[in-house]
């Protein structure tokens, strides 16, 4: 599976921003799907989750209410729609999917398939 990810930028605090992964299997709906964000200096983390059918979500507590992840399987995509964007919120983003359980999400070697990453940039 190949994913690419899309959609970052340069916006003031309070923005919004619509990150997009496109995925290349047509058997995208047998995987769980992510976001992961990387910050200067620090260590990659979890931000959010969606179950094959898009029936189940899961957030960071840092992002609960202001992101939200989607998906589309008629076109082979997962999307992050951030708001309220925050400086600290600034980072290389990275879709990720996975096979299994809709468990353990915060797992990073649970998933198989990354995308290249698309850096989001938060003014103050």
């Amino acid at each position: 599976v190949q994913l690419q990810a899309s959609g970052g930028g340069l916006v003031q605090a309070g923005g919004s921003l619509r990150l997009s992964c496109a995925a290349s299997a047509r058997t995208f709906d047998t995987y769980i799907m992510a976001w992961f964000r990387q910050a200067p200096g620090k260590e990659r983390e979890f931000v959010a989750a969606i179950s094959r059918r898009g029936a189940m979500t899961h957030y960071a507590d840092p992002v609960k209410g202001r992101f939200t992840i989607s998906r589309d399987n008629a076109k082979n995509t997962a999307n992050l729609q951030m708001n309220s964007l925050k400086p600290e919120d600034t980072a290389v983003y990275y879709c990720a999917a996975r096979g299994g359980s809709f468990l353990l999400l915060w797992r990073q070697n649970e998933y198989a398939y990354w995308g290249q990453g698309t850096q989001v940039t938060v003014s103050s």
